[in-house]
This record gives C-alpha cells, structure tokens and sequence, in this order.
C-alpha cells in the first residue's frame, strides 16, 4: 500500500477485495516456508513481502524457534538485524522471547506474547493484538508503555500481533509506520490472520529445514555405501572419499570440512583441512581399542544464525559414520585374514603334496645309494688299486654320502624319520647350537645378540631336530650377511607357547621369495651353493612338533624368522614307516 492510500472502509466489497488480498499474502508465505530456506533467507523474504503489501516502514519479529530467542527487524530501505534474544517464562510455562529489563517495552510484548492482555489497557483486540493509530496522542496507555515509543524513531502507527508456531514456541509480528493513522482496526484483523499464517510458516520451514538436512545425511550415508561396494577399491581410498563426503552433509557446507585420522594416518577433505575450536567428532574403536577419530571442523561460528554451530543429528551422523568406518575396517580384516588362511591351507597342500613325492623318492633311492656307498668302499680296499682309481673311488663314495644326506633331509622334510622327544630348556638348544657357530659368525665380522628369556618353561621336543632347526636358520642369516652385520636370537614365552626368533640384518627378501622359501629345492644361490631344503626341513620339523614357523621380510633391511613350539606333551618316541637303515 502508498502513503496516499484510504482508510480501509467497512464495507462488504472493499472487505470481499481486502479479505482476497491478504489470503493471497498469506499463500505466499507458506509458499515461502515450504522452499526451506535458510532463516536469515526466509526472515528477510517475510519481511520484504510484509513491507511490500503493508507499505510499514519497518516489520520486527520476536520468535522463540525451539532453543533459539531472538528478534529480526527490517525496514524500507534495505537495512536488517538480527539478535539473539534472553527469555523469560510465562505463568503457563511458555518461553517469551524479550530482553530481561522492565522497560515498558519489554511488558508490554510480555502481555501480547502470554496471550493476556490486562483488560483496563486499551487498544488491544479481542484476540490480544496492541494497535494504534497514533502513538504520540494516544490517551489511556500507561505513561511507561508511551515512554517506550521514542518519537526520535519516528513512528507513530504500531501494531503488535501475538502468533503460535507449535505447543512450545510463539512469536510476536509488529508493523512500524511514521504516518499517524495508517492501520484501522479491520486491517489489524485482517493482519492477525496474516500473524498465524507467518507461525505456521515458521514450523513449516523448519520441518522443511530439518527434513533437508536428513536427506543431505542420508546422500552421505548412501554415498559411503555406493563407495564401499566399488570393486577393488582400496581402504585409503575408501577413507578419503568418506572425507569428502562428510562436509555436504553438514548445516553449513560452505565453511564445512572433514579429517578421517586411523592408525596415524590423515585423510582429508579438500581444501586441506585446518583445526578449529569449532569441531564435532566421533572415536573409531575397533575391537575395544582406539584406532582413530572422524572429526568436521567448521572455519568460523555463524553465532547470528543459530544458538548452537553443530545440531544433534549431525553428531548421530558422525557416530554412524564412525561405526560404518569400524564395520568396513574389521571386514577388510576379515578378508586380509581369510586371504592369509586360504595361502596357508594352499601352501600346506602344496607342502603335503611334496612330502609325499620326497619320501616316494627318497625311499626309491636309499636302496641303491647304500649299493654304491658299499661297493664304493670294497672297490677301495681292494689290493693293487691304482693310485688315480683310488681317488676316482673316493669321489663316488664322497657324492654317495652327500646323495645319502639329502635322502635323509628329505625324509626329515616328509616326516619318515623317527624323533626322539623329551623335556628339554630351548634356550640350552640356543646355547649349544651357537657354541659351535660363534666362531664361524665372529671371522664373518657378525655380532651376535643374545636375548634370552629367563625361567623359560620346558616343551616336549626332539633335542637333535631343533637344533637342526637353529643352526639351519643362524645359516641361512649367515649366508645373508656376507658383509657383516647383526644377528639376533630371541626366546619368550607366553602361557601355551615357547618362542624362537632368527632376525638377521641381512639382504632381506620381497615378497615372492617369502611365498616360496619353505618349498623344497627352492633357493635363490647360484648353482651348486644349495640344495633347496635347509628351510624346507626346517618347516617339516617345526611342523611335526605341532609348531608353527613365520618370516617377516624386506629387502636391504633383513629377514625374521619366528618359531613357536607347544607347551603340551609328554616325552614320547614316535614311530614311522619307512625308516632308511
């Protein structure tokens, strides 16, 4: 409306055309509402629309909006506030958002806001409304609530209209104009419906609001679940896409960033993220231990927006992400896991496979090897024998016994020799087995480190075997280390199990040689240097004493060797067949 508008005149026509104008003013806000548009955006949209058709001055609203008080004025020209307000309590129970003073003000939106108007206070409505035409000349106010209208504001025509949002918020809708006489009293009736549509807008946008902000938390929790299934996709990967999928789906996104930190490892959101005292996160506890944190950091408070920077929701999102992260890490574990039980259970079969073959062999060639071996040293003691027959003899009897050696190794590897267990210390195998290694270690210029545990609990074992085991690994750490270096040999123990560690600071190996190390015949010395079943024994007599071997490796750095042997069982002699006389 103009300044140069007529008083609304009670008349059914001008009431019909009125009553037409403000239910279209009234369809535009809920319109407005039902964008869910940011507060300050919908606050200052109701404004506009409000100047715009009143022809006000100036529109403040009081609002109370679930933990938020606060005030919103524009006027004409452009210019707004907003202002977080205190609150105070009616005698019903229902928060009024106004400052604490007594000021004549601040009473009167009390009474309008209660919805209890002292009846001597003229220019109230019946349905609780302050409205009149002319503040500077109006008689009956008490002199507090006249004090309260400065005339340096300039404004002479108030409205005051109270509105319900919901059963616990409520607000205030006051309409400020300089000319005196502008409002009538139909219009303010008019302009309290106007007020309890602007209520209902206000619940509306912020159901809108709430339900935009759920639908931006589950494209983040869908997003995680369409990243997780791509094929192939790494961990890391995983990680930092969740990173990136985290600020969208908080209430500011512009200011918004993400930091996933597992195992001391970042992943961030771009741009690199910076820490702030603004921040939400949630622990990644995988099996009862702290691996990392989700964290969203915000780069600066909007304390004009909101009484809280992050909602309650947006932590339930953070949580739920955190416990996705724990799902998917665990699973990748499960995986890993099974992944390295089907390579053993491969590697067993290839191993049993093998040991069948080996003793197949080994017992096909014993017979004819103590032939040789035998006519060898009767062809030796014959008279007369030439001196170069003599040496030639030697030599078949030499490879004969070297031929008889690995039958036995791989009768040992196929577990066809016979063990003799008893209760024996491993750090007394330790000790024997390096007094006669010490010395070879020393002129190689290797050092060696003893790092024995004490009181060691003693295992059921075949003394002779796990020496054989010792020796071939401190060899095998050796021939690693041809040029010096640090050999380490360790014992512990737990309540089921001894264990011997081999670390050497040798060559190391990568990871294909780690796979194939326990297999018979493999190695990586030139020809001649090996047979290929140093470890493979090794592997054969750990295993037929119900222990386990590992190898941790890496090449230049050195190689690990970890053995663990029961602690149950009792001194036994096992038989076989096939024993090679």
């Amino acid at each position: 409306m103009s300044d140069k508008r007529s008083k609304l005149v009670d008349s059914s026509k001008t009431g019909h055309k009125k009553s037409q104008d403000f239910s279209a003013l009234s369809r535009k806000i809920l319109k407005l509402a039902n964008r869910g548009a940011p507060r300050i955006q919908f606050l200052r949209e109701l404004s506009r629309m409000l100047i715009q058709f009143s022809g006000c001055d100036a529109v403040e609203l009081r609002i109370t909006d679930g933990k938020l008080n606060y005030r919103w004025e524009a006027r004409d020209d452009g210019k707004s506030s907003f202002e977080i307000l205190p609150s105070t309590t009616s005698e019903d129970g229902n928060i009024i958002p106004c400052f604490s003073s007594n000021s004549g003000a601040e009473k009167l939106c009390r009474i309008i806001v209660s919805g209890k108007p002292d009846p001597s206070l003229p220019f109230f409505t019946k349905n609780g409304s302050f409205w009149t035409p002319d503040i500077s000349r109006t008689s009956g106010l008490r002199d507090e609530i006249v004090k309260w209208f400065p005339h340096e504001d300039g404004y002479r025509s108030i409205v005051m209209i109270p509105f319900v949002i919901d059963e616990e918020n409520s607000g205030l809708v006051q309409l400020k104009r300089s000319k005196k006489d502008f409002f009538t009293l139909k219009e303010v009736e008019f302009y309290e419906g106007v007020a309890q549509t602007i209520g209902l807008a206000v619940a509306g946008r912020r159901s809108q609001a709430k339900l935009r902000e759920r639908v931006k938390e589950l494209t983040c929790l869908y997003g995680i679940a369409r990243l997780v299934e791509e094929p192939g996709i790494s961990l890391e990967k995983i990680l930092g896409g969740i990173a990136d999928l985290l600020p969208p789906a908080m209430r500011y996104p512009d200011i918004a960033s993400a930091r996933i930190i597992l195992d001391d490892k970042e992943y961030c959101s771009p741009p690199e993220c910076e820490e702030t005292r603004y921040r939400l996160a949630a622990d990644i506890v995988v099996n009862g231990v702290k691996r990392g944190v989700a964290e969203v950091f915000y780069s600066e408070e909007k304390p004009e927006l909101e009484v809280e920077l992050f909602i309650t929701e947006e932590q339930s999102l953070l949580d739920a992400v955190a416990g996705q992260l724990v799902l998917i890490i665990e699973h990748r574990q499960w995986e890993a896991e099974r992944t390295r039980l089907e390579e053993q259970l491969r590697h067993a079969d290839r191993l049993a496979t093998l040991g069948q073959l080996a003793a197949g062999v080994a017992h096909e060639l014993n017979e004819p090897l103590e032939g040789v071996l035998g006519f060898a040293q009767l062809a030796r003691k014959s008279d007369g024998l030439p001196k170069q027959a003599g040496k030639d003899i030697e030599k078949i009897e030499s490879a004969a016994l070297h031929a008889r050696e690995v039958v036995k190794k791989l009768l040992i590897f196929a577990r066809q020799m016979p063990t003799h267990k008893t209760l024996l210390n491993l750090n007394q195998v330790v000790e024997e087995g390096l007094y006669f290694l010490e010395s070879r270690c020393e002129k190689e210029g290797i050092e060696v480190v003893r790092d024995l545990a004490e009181e060691l609990a003693e295992i059921t074992a075949d003394p002779s075997q796990l020496n054989q085991v010792l020796v071939n690994l401190v060899v095998n750490g050796l021939q690693a280390m041809s040029g010096g270096g640090r050999l380490t040999i360790r014992t512990r123990a737990t309540e089921e199990e001894v264990i011997l560690i081999v670390e050497d600071t040798g060559t190391g190996m990568d990871e294909e040689v780690q796979r194939q190390i326990f297999l018979p015949f493999f190695t990586t010395k030139e020809v001649g240097q090996g047979t290929g079943l140093g470890l493979a024994v090794v592997h054969g007599i750990v295993t037929s004493h119900g222990g386990t071997i590992e190898v941790e490796s890496k090449k230049a750095k050195g190689s690990r060797f970890t053995v663990k042997l029961p602690l149950m069982g009792t001194p036994t002699k096992e038989k076989t067949h096939d024993t090679p006389t």
